[in-house]
């Protein structure tokens, strides 16, 4: 017979979690003001709320650790990251930082200005913040198809083309400081990019004068995704793939709480060293020195190491295997989601399900709280919510899409975990038609708002 897929690990050391009451869950979160980013640790069965620094680290990474140097200046850990980078991207010039918001505030802070226009394909939550921080606009140039989550398609990250070069035609480079191109597409349901899109974003990058900034905060996943599903790439490797990838870009952005396989960090990435030598002072004055940027040279090895790891096929299949695992567990329950099923996450469509929900009450929010409730389980809503308000309007906006995002961390959970998801979710679809009720505002920042919202309950 045929042997049944296994992990590419095995577990040395184990955390113990525990379970809680309903009870006592309807108390946590009414204390957290409905907002799951205020709910304490302990107080959560199984986390999904990001894979970002959640991940385990594997045996290579710890013992690198220990080997940390943590000299200020010229740190031998500083250039073991950054001949790692070279060798895995191309890119000769590293500016490290302390995670991936980091490294959008050093470069915008570096390139942008009031008025500019930065177009993508889905923006994620931190990206268009530090953009709509400085008064610039981030336009949504994401295909079409993103948006229907029962379409399968491989590549429903993609951006759209045309969308883009009437953005190109429609205002002067000068206005342009940079295309922003995220792999994966996390916005749009943790949807892969294909290189032939990559290719045509670059192309038009290049004939209307623009720079190519990479979001990579998932590039290893994506170049799976390649891998397996574009022609031409089956017999490439993961490394030749990502070099392929990043031919193309000027700038990468990274965090590395993602693919890097860490609990915190980020960088920089540039091909030219005019670009990295304008973003130096900004380096400095926000992270630190330019050879350690916030990283201790522990984490520097550490992330190195784990650069490393995440171009192993092995390692990408059992992770991916686990999202599409926990889809087909899904798909036996009859729960919609964004299809196919991402590279880091299973993003549940809130608009399918709470019907009886209006768009003003926030159904992706509402969905996560019932979720919590239901199971201990906390995930974070990709939504109206994490859209923010509009900048000159004020209004809320709604996109397209209303998803929760059950986001996995790296070699943390089993598949029994995934099962016991699967369950909560189908335990909540089966009662949605009760489910009439959303949410309110009743406190908000003005930028990245969901992080910090406080929600009370409607009531009918």
């Amino acid at each position: 017979m045929e042997l049944p897929f296994a992990e590419s690990y095995k577990i040395k050391m184990v955390e113990n979690i525990r379970k809680s009451t309903r009870e006592e869950r309807e108390k946590w979160i009414a204390e957290a003001k409905y907002n799951l980013f205020a709910l304490k640790s302990q107080y959560v069965y199984i986390d999904l709320l990001t894979d970002s620094g959640t991940g385990a680290m594997s045996d290579k990474q710890w013992a690198a650790i220990m080997e940390g140097d943590e000299s200020y200046a010229g740190a031998t850990s500083f250039y073991k990251l950054k001949d790692t980078i070279k060798d895995i991207t191309g890119l000769d010039y590293v500016l490290p930082t302390h995670q991936g918001r980091a490294a959008e505030n050093v470069l915008f802070s570096a390139i942008v200005k009031e008025g500019d226009i930065l177009p993508g394909n889905s923006h994620f939550d931190t990206t268009k913040g530090h953009i709509e921080f400085r008064k610039a606009h981030a336009i949504d140039c994401t295909i079409d198809e993103a948006s229907d989550t029962e379409l399968e398609i491989p590549f429903k990250g993609n951006m759209d083309l045309k969308k883009l070069e009437d953005v190109l035609k429609a205002n002067p480079k000068e206005k342009i400081p940079a295309i922003v191109l995220t792999i994966t597409n996390n916005t749009a349901g943790g949807q892969p990019v294909s290189m032939e899109n990559i290719k045509g974003v670059s192309a038009l990058a290049k004939k209307y004068g623009v720079k190519l900034l990479i979001d990579s905060a998932r590039f290893a996943e994506n170049a799976y995704f390649i891998k397996t599903r574009e022609a031409g790439y089956a017999d490439k490797s993961i490394i030749d793939i990502c070099r392929e990838i990043y031919s193309h870009a000027d700038y990468m952005t990274m965090s590395a709480k993602k693919d890097g396989i860490v609990n915190i960090g980020g960088f920089l990435g540039f091909k030219d060293e005019k670009d990295m030598q304008k973003c130096q002072m900004y380096s400095i004055m926000f992270e630190g020195y330019l050879t350690y940027g916030g990283m201790a040279g522990r984490d520097m090895n550490a992330l190195a190491q784990g650069l490393r790891e995440s171009m192993e096929f092995d390692y990408l299949e059992t992770r991916i295997k686990q999202v599409a695992y926990l889809a087909s567990k899904l798909d036996e329950y009859g729960v919609p989601y964004q299809r196919p099923a991402g590279g880091h996450a299973i993003f549940v469509d809130a608009k399918k399900i709470l019907t009886n929900v209006p768009k003003e009450e926030f159904q992706a929010q509402t969905l996560a709280i019932e979720l919590y409730l239901e199971a201990g389980i906390r995930g974070v809503e990709i939504g109206a919510l994490l859209a923010d308000r509009d900048p000159d309007t004020k209004e809320n906006r709604y996109p397209r899409l209303e998803l929760l995002r059950l986001a996995i961390p790296r070699r943390v959970y089993t598949n029994n975990h995934m099962d016991y998801i699967a369950a909560a979710l189908k335990n909540v679809y089966d009662r949605r038609e009760s489910i009439t009720s959303g949410y309110r505002i009743t406190k908000e920042l003005p930028i990245m708002r969901h992080f910090t919202i406080e929600l009370e309950k409607v009531k009918r």
